[in-house]
């Protein structure tokens, strides 16, 4: 009998309309004939997905009882009796009910294609096995039913059910998805912007690893051979160098460059293990390719190129990045090409990319200008073409030798000279003519095969040659040492231009400054160091042998040096000193910026102080005064009337009572703040219950079903924080909600969990805070328009920031959707997620 073909509807979240696609999808089979039964369907009471089913045929449920309680399930057999040509079954990772005959709804589907049924059913990526634990990170709800991956990936086909995370928020708050009293606790916890769009990217990460690994069956089935490059991969060779940090952030930005783009790191070990390696590079390597989303691969080979190239085509990557060698040029021309050569050779249709690093050869050092013209490179080549091209110019001129040949032989050895001299200088053309000469005068010149000179013209020959070799040795090394010097001139301009920018960086001029004199000077090490020796910036290592030079950077007040610089290394020419004073002097004017913005720092924060000393003497003038004076008047009144009636007695005292009573509020807020600025709160953090805290808190404020509407978390578990500090913060918050929300509306307070983390959330519908001030209306002082100042001082928010903060907590405001805001308390359990399951 035929297996039925299995199609999967894959959904980020609930209510992207996964249902609402397997029912359309059925409809349109049977208007075109074919058998489609309803075996399950959840509508969630949504017009749209019930109205879909109206035309559908719908097997009976199956009905269970499970402690006292009745619970529907799909009834297998029926639909096995009914056998449709297609079955479709909604939520496919449910637990079926207690009892039934199979524990999960995949397996009873897996009973629906044993009989040749086809299914369509649907399922959320949170319920995918591998990527449960994910999920939970991303929005702190642990899934309890879960479905194996390869279940989902045996699927004959898998859709995605896409919809834009913004255009599913409008359809919960549209009332779409869930009912009204749902809506405004999914959208501030589960259904978050940031959430939907993670969840997305996972759904359609995962539709693309399947995709993957079935093209690579198909491959495999089909025997081809050559990669399809359908996704960027980039593979990074890592031989656990120096240069490993930047080939790896290089691999990175090439990978994000195209949307699922893959980092893979590849290393090759010897077989033998005798390969110089360093553990702790690599291992430090593999955690920064952990850390930018990638993988780490091991590989065991003798053939570098041969391994690598091998890795690349079977993860059919697209990019292969390598290091230049770190070879010098002596040793690439003993040993031959390198390991990158063979991998270009060896990549195909693999784009290869070697990236320059700081471990090939930083900048170079500046050119000296002392010492000969032409380095002992050009001086030992040239010798050695006058020792090599001599004799074999010599055997083919005697070779070719003729009566009348002797202008041409005179003029080839001259020739020789010249060249020789343009090679190497003044030394190798006179040793090349004199050479020469007694060469030309030995085989060439009668009497043969002696160095007598019979003619005084031949000697006149021979110091001609060496005049010509001096003459055009000269020439060479004025030209060499005109080009050695334009080019120091050059690297000295490169310097000074890096010099006059760099201290425009601020904190990094000096960094910037320090590395590029160890670089331009060739040193080992430099070192800036404050006047008490603390090491404002270095690079590379001081010389165990104490050479080293010490100059000093600018001028403090006591007239010492402001700063000393350590120049480890050869003591350094007259020009380059120049060059020095320049850094210095640069350097000098760094550590200026750096002392002026800290003096600017200290300055803003001390306008700002000026700022909150003026705002309180405001308030002081205006707040305090009124009630102050009130109490006096009644105090005063009591003192001096001589006969009050009881009433008018009760009266005075309820005012003076409620006078002070505002006065001391006014004056511990006062004191808070202080503390709060100051840094010396004090907080003595225990495990509360967030519902116990919110429910002080309406107590505090005589608040009842009429004023708030609770949505309490019973599961949530205990969070560390201050009591008396969290009722006072939750106190502020509905004080400030219930101000600014409209007559006859409910203020909202509701508590969740984030991963680790409780949420308390205190939602009105009043007119909100523009965004603009969200951040504004946390300084001390303010109040929302500035001109209700029968309402305390301004420092509520200011206080209930401060005391969440003091308890490891936050406070952030969000916009009620529909209208309003949202302050939300954020603080860290008690008992911390991974604790739990490890105490489990």
């Amino acid at each position: 009998m035929r297996r039925g073909r299995l199609r999967v509807l894959l959904g980020a979240a609930p209510g992207v309309g996964k249902t609402y696609e397997m029912l359309a999808e059925g409809n349109r089979l049977r208007q075109d004939g074919a058998d489609v039964v309803v075996a399950v369907v959840e509508t969630h009471g949504r017009a749209a997905t019930e109205a879909q089913v109206a035309d559908l045929e719908c097997v009976p449920r199956r009905v269970e009882r499970h402690r006292g309680v009745e619970l529907t399930e799909m009834d297998v057999d029926a639909v096995l009796a009914r056998a449709p040509e297609l079955a479709l079954v909604d939520e496919f990772a449910h637990t079926n009910a207690p009892g039934s005959r199979n524990t999960k709804r995949w397996q009873d589907v897996d009973e629906l294609l044993d009989a040749g049924i086809d299914v369509i059913t649907t399922v959320n990526v949170q319920h995918i096995e591998s990527l449960n634990a994910v999920v939970e990170k991303i929005t702190g709800i642990a899934q309890q039913e879960t479905i194996p991956d390869a279940v989902v990936r045996g699927a004959d086909e898998i859709e995605v059910v896409d919809l834009a995370p913004q255009t599913l928020r409008d359809r919960l708050s549209a009332g779409l998805v869930y009912p009204a009293e749902r809506i405004d606790a999914a959208l501030s916890n589960y259904f978050r912007l940031g959430n939907l769009t993670a969840l997305r990217e996972l759904a359609l990460l995962w539709l693309a690893d399947e995709v993957d690994s079935a093209l690579r069956s198909y491959r495999a089935e089909k025997g081809i051979q050559g990669s399809w490059q359908a996704r960027e991969r980039v593979v990074v060779a890592l031989t656990g160098g120096p240069e490993g940090e930047t080939l790896l952030r290089r691999g990175a930005r090439i990978a994000a460059r195209s949307a699922g783009g893959e980092l893979l790191a590849a290393h090759v070990s010897a077989q033998d293990g005798l390969r110089r390696e360093a553990p702790g590079a690599l291992a430090a390597q593999r955690s920064l390719v952990e850390s930018l989303g990638g993988s780490y691969h091991q590989i065991v080979s003798d053939d570098i190129p041969e391994a690598l190239v091998d890795f690349a085509h079977s993860v059919d990557a697209t990019q292969l990045v390598i290091g230049v060698s770190r070879r010098g040029r002596l040793l690439t021309a003993l040993t031959g090409p390198g390991v990158g050569t063979e991998v270009i050779r060896r990549s195909g249709d693999i784009d290869v990319h070697i990236v320059t690093h700081a471990a090939a050869g930083g900048r170079p050092a500046l050119p000296r200008i002392t010492g000969g013209a032409l380095g002992w490179r050009r001086q030992v080549l040239g010798f050695a073409v006058a020792l090599i091209a001599g004799p074999l110019l010599s055997w083919l001129l005697f070779s070719l030798r003729s009566p009348e040949s002797i202008t041409s032989e005179v003029l080839s050895y001259q020739l020789l000279v010249v060249v020789v001299a343009l090679i190497g200088g003044l030394r190798p053309a006179v040793f090349s003519a004199v050479l020469s000469g007694v060469t030309l005068d030995f085989l060439f010149v009668a009497p043969l095969y002696t160095v007598t000179v019979a003619h005084p013209l031949h000697a006149i020959a021979l110091g001609l040659y060496v005049i010509i070799a001096v003459l055009v040795s000269l020439i060479v090394d004025r030209a060499a040492r005109e080009a050695r010097t334009a080019r120091r001139a050059t690297a000295e301009a490169e310097l000074l231009a890096t010099v006059a920018g760099n201290v425009l960086r601020g904190d990094s001029a000096a960094l910037a400054l320090v590395s590029r004199a160890r670089e331009a000077f060739g040193l080992s090490g430099v070192r800036l160091l404050a006047a008490d020796g603390t090491v404002i910036a270095r690079d590379g290592e001081p010389l165990r042998d104490g050479r080293s030079t010490t100059i000093p950077v600018g001028s403090a007040a006591d007239g010492g040096p402001r700063a000393v610089l350590e120049l480890h290394g050869d003591p350094l020419d007259g020009a380059a000193r120049r060059l020095l004073d320049v850094i210095v002097a640069q350097l000098s004017a760094a550590i200026e910026h750096t002392d002026l913005s800290a003096t600017a720092r200290e300055a803003e924060a001390l306008a700002e102080t000026d700022q909150v000393r003026s705002a309180l003497l405001s308030a002081l003038s205006h707040d305090l005064r009124r009630p102050l004076a009130a109490a006096v008047a009644a105090v005063g009144g009591l003192r001096a009337a001589g006969s009050l009636s009881a009433d008018d007695r009760a009266e005075l005292l309820a005012t003076a009572d409620e006078s002070l009573t505002t006065l001391s509020t006014l004056v511990t807020d006062l004191l808070d703040v202080t503390r709060v600025q100051a840094g010396v709160l004090a907080v003595s953090a225990t495990q509360v219950d967030a519902a116990g805290g919110v429910l002080a808190a309406l107590d505090e404020l005589s608040l009842g079903p009429e004023d708030v509407e609770l949505a309490l978390d019973a599961e949530l578990p205990p969070l560390r924080a201050d009591p008396v500090l969290l009722q006072r913060v939750l106190v502020n918050l509905l004080a400030n909600a219930l101000r600014h929300s409209p007559p006859g509306s409910r203020v909202l307070v509701s508590t969740s969990r984030l991963g680790d983390r409780a949420e308390i959330r205190i939602v009105d519908r009043g007119p909100g805070v523009p965004a603009d001030r969200q951040d504004g209306m946390f300084q001390p002082f303010q109040r929302l328009g500035d001109v209700d100042n029968t309402t305390g001082l301004g420092l509520g928010l200011a206080l209930s920031r401060g005391f969440t903060e003091g308890m490891a907590g936050t406070l952030t405001p969000e916009d009620t959707p529909g209208g309003g805001l949202t302050m939300v308390v954020s603080l860290p359990l008690a008992v911390p997620a991974d604790a739990e399951e490890d105490a489990e």
